[in-house]
């Protein structure tokens, strides 16, 4: 009769493990390109937890969850405040109320966590997909940039993102029985993904590459030989030299046209360029800084305040029009003062902490989730020195659900380990 139960219960938990499965791959395999292809998997997960909660099966968290949990939540609800006292309306609790959500996906894949193959399969299609799409947009339909149903920068930022995931996943992947084709789709979706990114022209994901290869080098330098540690520095500074060589990948004139628009606004001819233009803002909200440091301006006075400064010629009229800075963390700052910077920053830097204790695991299955854990807020904070990520619904949705994803693996790893009285 014990047997029969236990037979039972098994059968229970694959079943709906395998409904987390489905749900991990589908975030990253459709992510960029179907319209919010990023929700399907995620409402999905967002279902699996609201069940937990109904039938009062809701996982015990550890000490490690709740400091997850904790950032999440102290995010919104200094959001919350800012909607509330700067009278936003429901129209300002959409974005910060998506990160609330992530939190029954969180309970559902530390109670059924997926098969690890799903979620580096899903982010390697998903890579793939969009650079496929872009490189077809950019190069045969002859498109200035390439994007996809989300915003240009938006885009090309994701692209990355899943591609950024693939080299992450690299260190699972030499575990596997077939390793050389699991490597070989990684490898493909890694250059897929940093091939949207180009593609698209966002230059905001470019700038931080080089702290995701240090990142990736500290996870797995100790395992490569000088030799191959050579052979990849070289393809990384001969694909760099490529890229920017050959027009049609639109690198060389994204570049030069930043450097031009520098110049432009330093001589004053024009501060209303792609560049200047952020310059512009990070201007006036810096002036919009110092008068209210500690609560911030909210949405509604910083566009009040900002086209104030633009009558007053302080920022040009065009300058003053926009609702947000151009910086996640200025923007912050600006509209939700000190706690609001400090609660951000919390977002990021509390799963980067907690993540990078695994960079050094000697399983390499539990090393790729934690590097891919890290990068995560790495590349987050990359993309937010010139952009607002979290004002989008798809810069939300992937932080918050792929945090919620990589955290319930690890998490769930980390419980397992320790019942058998080992340390990652």
């Amino acid at each position: 009769m014990l047997s029969s139960n236990l037979s039972s219960h098994e059968t229970t938990f694959s079943k709906l493990s395998w409904f987390t499965n489905v749900a991990v791959f589908l975030f990253g395999a459709i992510a960029l390109v179907i319209p919010s292809g990023y929700s399907v998997g995620a409402a999905l997960l967002l279902l699996g937890g609201l069940g937990l909660l109904f039938t009062m099966r809701v996982p015990r968290l550890s000490k490690e969850d709740v400091w997850i949990v904790g950032a999440v939540l102290a995010y919104v609800l200094v959001a919350f405040a800012e909607v509330w006292w700067d009278g936003q309306g429901s129209r300002g609790l959409d974005k910060p109320s998506r990160f609330i959500l992530a939190i029954p996906a969180l309970w559902w894949v530390l109670r059924y966590p997926p098969n690890m193959a799903f979620l580096w399969s899903g982010m390697a299609v998903g890579a793939i997909a969009a650079g496929s799409w872009a490189g077809w947009q950019k190069l045969f339909e002859g498109v200035d940039r390439a994007q996809g149903y989300t915003y240009v920068i938006q885009f090309g930022n994701l692209s990355m993102l899943l591609g950024v995931m693939c080299l992450a996943g690299l260190g699972w992947a030499i575990m596997q029985r077939y390793r050389h084709a699991w490597i070989c789709l990684l490898l493909l979706g890694a250059l897929a993904g940093i091939l949207g990114s180009l593609f698209s022209g966002s230059r905001g994901g470019w700038v931080g590459f080089p702290i995701v290869l240090l990142v990736l080098y500290r996870a797995y330098g100790r395992n490569l030989s000088n030799k191959l540690k050579t052979a990849v520095v070289a393809a990384v500074i001969v694909g760099a030299i490529v890229v920017y060589a050959v027009p049609q990948v639109g690198v060389q004139g994204r570049v030069h046209e930043a450097f031009n628009d520098v110049s432009l606004y330093v001589s004053g001819e024009n501060r209303t360029t792609s560049v200047g233009a952020r310059f512009e803002m990070w201007r006036g909200a810096a002036n919009l800084i110092q008068e209210k440091p500690l609560l911030g301006w909210g949405y509604n006075g910083y566009k009040n305040e900002m086209l104030a400064l633009s009558d007053q010629g302080f920022i040009s009229r065009e300058i003053g029009e926009y609702g947000h800075a151009h910086n996640e963390f200025i923007d912050a700052f600006a509209k939700r003062g000190l706690l609001g910077l400090a609660v951000l920053i919390g977002l990021y830097l509390i799963p980067l902490r907690l993540f990078s204790k695994g960079l050094s695991a000697e399983n390499l299955s539990d090393r790729a989730l934690a590097t891919a854990g890290v990068l995560l807020p790495v590349t987050y904070i990359d993309f937010g020195l010139s952009q607002v990520f979290l004002t989008h619904n798809s810069g939300v949705m992937m932080y918050a659900f792929l945090l919620a994803i990589l955290w319930g693996i690890h998490s769930g790893r980390l419980r397992r380990l320790a019942l058998k009285g080992n340390h990652p």
